[in-house]
């Protein structure tokens, strides 16, 4: 497991005990490793989204559905989705590429959980 997707776990975690201000910190960690060229924009633009639908209760998001819901299958399907109908495609610019990547470990890191709560 690559130290981003350490980092990750952690933010994950965070977001599931609805520590924001843990959560913040985490993702401004995997900001900087994400770097500032497009593809870390679009994978900052992700992370920062995660923040804000949780912080908000947005039961409109994906992100905050599958936390609330606690749903292995949904998320199984989402990541297989990410991985191969969006990242596998070529014309996709470097900042979707980073936010697809941002879904892709987030949802690796919330199938790796024991619990989810």
């Amino acid at each position: 497991m690559s130290a981003r997707e350490m980092r990750m776990e952690m933010f994950l975690r965070a977001l599931l005990k609805r520590d924001f201000n843990r959560a913040k910190t985490h993702a401004e960690n995997l900001q900087k490793m994400a770097g500032k060229d497009g593809w870390g924009k679009g994978y900052a633009k992700a992370v920062n989204g995660f923040i804000s639908a949780i912080k908000d209760n947005d039961p409109d998001s994906l992100i905050f559905q599958l936390i609330s819901e606690q749903n292995r299958e949904k998320a199984q399907e989402l990541l297989e989705h990410f991985r191969k109908t969006i990242l596998e495609h070529e014309f996709r610019d470097d900042y979707e590429n980073g936010y697809y990547t941002a879904w892709v470990e987030f949802l690796k890191a919330y199938l790796n959980q024991k619990t989810l709560a």
